[in-house]
């Protein structure tokens, strides 16, 4: 069994979804494993890894703001705030959802369903420069 490792760096613009998945096939094809799993790791506690619609847009725009109205900012009854409003709404968001997502490779690709693709979900309001792991284990 192969097992590779690596890591690639994404930019946000702030709160909001970004698509990772094609970084990370890149990431597949070039280690070689055709038939094993992938697992995607985030190395933060203010932004999550979540496997969502890849083909609509406003799908991703619903589910952030959801997440709005789920975990406000401001609210009266938090206590951490040591990097701002949004810090602590952040971390809670993160915990709800993941920081990491494993998916099946089969033929050198991901199986995602038709519909599926993985995105960086970024919490916090200011941009960031977040570091994501990828470990392909396989044959």
């Amino acid at each position: 069994m192969r097992v590779e490792t690596g890591h690639f760096s994404i930019q946000t613009s702030g709160k909001g979804t970004y698509d990772i998945t094609d970084e990370i096939q890149r990431k597949i094809n070039k280690s070689g494993v055709r038939n094993g799993t992938v697992t995607v790791f985030a190395q933060h506690t203010s932004c999550s890894i979540v496997i969502m619609e890849n083909a609509d847009p406003t799908a991703r725009e619903d589910l952030e703001e959801f997440f709005n109205r789920l975990v406000p900012e401001d609210a009266d009854y938090f206590t951490h705030g040591s990097e701002g409003s949004d810090d602590m709404p952040s971390h809670i968001r993160m915990v709800l959802t993941h920081t990491s997502e494993t998916v099946p490779i089969a033929n050198g690709k991901m199986q995602l369903g038709t519909w599926q693709g993985i995105f960086l979900f970024e919490h916090r309001r200011a941009p960031h420069r977040r570091k994501i792991f990828v470990t392909i284990m396989g044959e």
